[in-house]
């Protein structure tokens, strides 16, 4: 059974390899003297790979085969992230869905999740909801409809109200020029005079739950983040973070936002568009 659909894997791959570099290693000879050129592993059979990880959370022991080592994913993995191919890959999917569907930027929703990291790690820190075990805390921002647009990974010893900032201000880079008076929806962790100060000088509204007052009357808008958040908790690698790099787990943050943004462009698409590999389901498994 696949890891995923294809109609998510192929268009991925499309554009991932576009963003790959040219191998800069000699071609294999079987003629070399020494007989130390190697073959390099396809870098298709790596992004398999590296799904593979992504999707079950599996040791790259566990999920490395007789064409493809552990050593070879975790060198290209690093090689792709330094890269920031993540990044680009979110961009160009964010840009894809606004062109086919149109993003809701008007509301804007922001909130942290706090996740497993038992190895440690550049981004964990002490868990308050898990014992004190090492976890790692990823602040997210979507629009109006779920879609994530920006992310940023930090211990999840920290506090949500400190990474608004660098959360927010990723936006414009990832999706362009916001609308005049974008509203962003904020839970009472986020209530604070420091919050808002920094929201009036970006220039966004905003609708913040107070503190004292019960959450389901004041839920407003905000409970799509909440969602997507469960639609990157559908990720093992999300769920338990056993990479120790930043830019690895940034990497894999991206990764699962490309994939929940392309999940929900053909899901929707459904209703606009018909092309010649259209899935014969309505809704993505």
């Amino acid at each position: 059974m696949p890891l995923l659909p294809v109609c998510l894997i192929e268009p991925l791959w499309v554009e991932f390899s576009a963003r790959l570099g040219v191998d800069e290693r000699p071609e294999f000879s079987v003629e070399h003297p020494w007989g130390c050129h190697r073959r390099r592993v396809p870098d298709r059979i790596v992004f398999e790979h590296i799904l593979a990880a992504l999707v079950h959370g599996s040791g790259y022991e566990r999920i490395a085969t007789a064409g493809c080592s552990d050593r070879t994913i975790r060198r290209r993995l690093a090689q792709w992230a330094e890269r920031g191919i993540g990044v680009e890959l979110l961009r160009a999917a964010l840009t894809a869905y606004d062109r086919m569907l149109g993003l809701d930027l008007d509301h804007l929703s922001v909130d942290g999740s706090i996740t497993k990291s038992p190895c440690g790690g550049e981004v964990s820190g002490r868990s308050p909801v898990d014992r004190g075990k090492q976890g790692t805390k990823r602040s997210v921002v979507c629009d109006g409809g779920g879609i994530p647009l920006a992310m940023v990974s930090a211990g999840a010893n920290r506090h949500d109200s400190p990474l608004l900032e660098p959360t927010i201000r990723q936006v414009p880079d990832m999706v362009g020029p916001l609308p005049e008076y974008s509203c962003v929806h904020l839970d009472r962790g986020y209530d604070s005079a420091k919050t808002r100060d920094l929201l009036d000088e970006l220039g966004y509204d905003y609708d913040i739950a107070r503190k004292g007052v019960p959450a389901p009357i004041q839920a407003g808008k905000r409970w799509v983040v909440e969602r997507t958040h469960a639609w990157m908790n559908g990720f093992g690698k999300l769920r338990r973070c056993t990479d120790k790099s930043a830019l690895i787990v940034d990497f894999y943050l991206a990764l699962a936002a490309t994939l929940t943004v392309l999940r929900r462009l053909i899901n929707r698409a459904h209703t606009y568009y018909r092309w010649p590999a259209r899935p014969t389901t309505r809704r993505l498994k």
